[in-house]
């Protein structure tokens, strides 16, 4: 599998940055996870084949861009944009973004080859295929219902957390698969910020030591995103001081193939 954290903020000169201040993650140029900056740093082969879009959570750094992917392809889809979501995601984004205030109700609208967006919920625990992917959802510990999962094209896999705080149902699942080449694994804030880490149930380094020690694998790659962008340079320190095999940063703009 081919995995891209897309750029989501700038640098003085306008080019991309470093710094993730919106989530989105594209699969063979095909699959996005999250949407944070989809409509924003999609290539032109990722917006002519991104049809499926699957969500982890409705917070606005993981959807600001959908909204704005949508509006653009919208007379020239041939088929539906598919969000792929749990029923309590998909009730956010009707009730406070595709509400005709925010933004249109693209499930309600149609071009001239039918429908432009359709809602697939999924179950947490149910594996599920989008595309050519085989993905399972599990829950993580955030302050809204919210996914993390793995994903699987049949020849090799990989798990993502989303945001989180300490997880269990997370790693049982990681350590549960048959085959596993990364780990994706949020850290949000530097040690300093544990209280506001807490409150808002991200991790901090310290937390992301006691989550990796609950990975019973030996053979995958941890990926730390996720890492506001104020304190990103203070985390990462922090990270590398942990001095954890395997573990490192997820390059934005970057393709990894695993």
């Amino acid at each position: 599998m081919r995995v891209q954290l897309l750029p989501s903020s700038f640098e003085e000169n306008g080019g991309a940055s470093t710094k993730q201040h919106l989530t989105c993650l594209i699969v063979d140029d095909r699959i996005a996870f999250d949407a944070g900056s989809l409509a924003m740093a999609s290539s032109p082969v990722q917006k002519r084949q991104v049809r499926d879009v699957v969500l982890s959570h409705a917070h606005l750094d993981h959807i600001a861009g959908l909204p704005l992917f949508i509006d653009d392809l919208f007379s020239t889809l041939t088929e539906p944009i598919r969000i792929h979501a749990t029923s309590e995601v998909i009730e956010v984004l009707e009730n406070d973004i595709f509400n005709w205030s925010v933004y249109p109700r693209f499930s309600e609208l149609c071009n001239e080859n039918g429908p432009v967006m359709s809602y697939l919920p999924f179950k947490l625990g149910v594996e599920f295929m989008v595309g050519h992917l085989t993905i399972r959802a599990v829950t993580v510990n955030h302050r809204v219902p919210s996914s993390g999962f793995v994903v699987s094209d049949g020849l090799t896999a990989f798990a993502m957390s989303g945001d989180t705080a300490a997880m269990e149902d997370f790693w049982r699942a990681v350590n549960e698969a048959s085959i596993l080449s990364a780990v994706m694994v949020e850290c949000a804030f530097p040690d300093e910020l544990r209280e506001l880490a807490a409150a808002s149930h991200h991790l901090t380094p310290s937390g992301l030591e006691l989550e990796i020690a609950k990975c019973e694998r030996t053979e995958c790659t941890f990926y730390v995103l996720n890492l506001k962008p104020m304190y990103r340079e203070q985390t990462i320190k922090q990270i590398m001081a942990l001095n954890i095999e395997n573990l490192t940063v997820l390059d934005v703009g970057r393709v990894y193939d695993w």
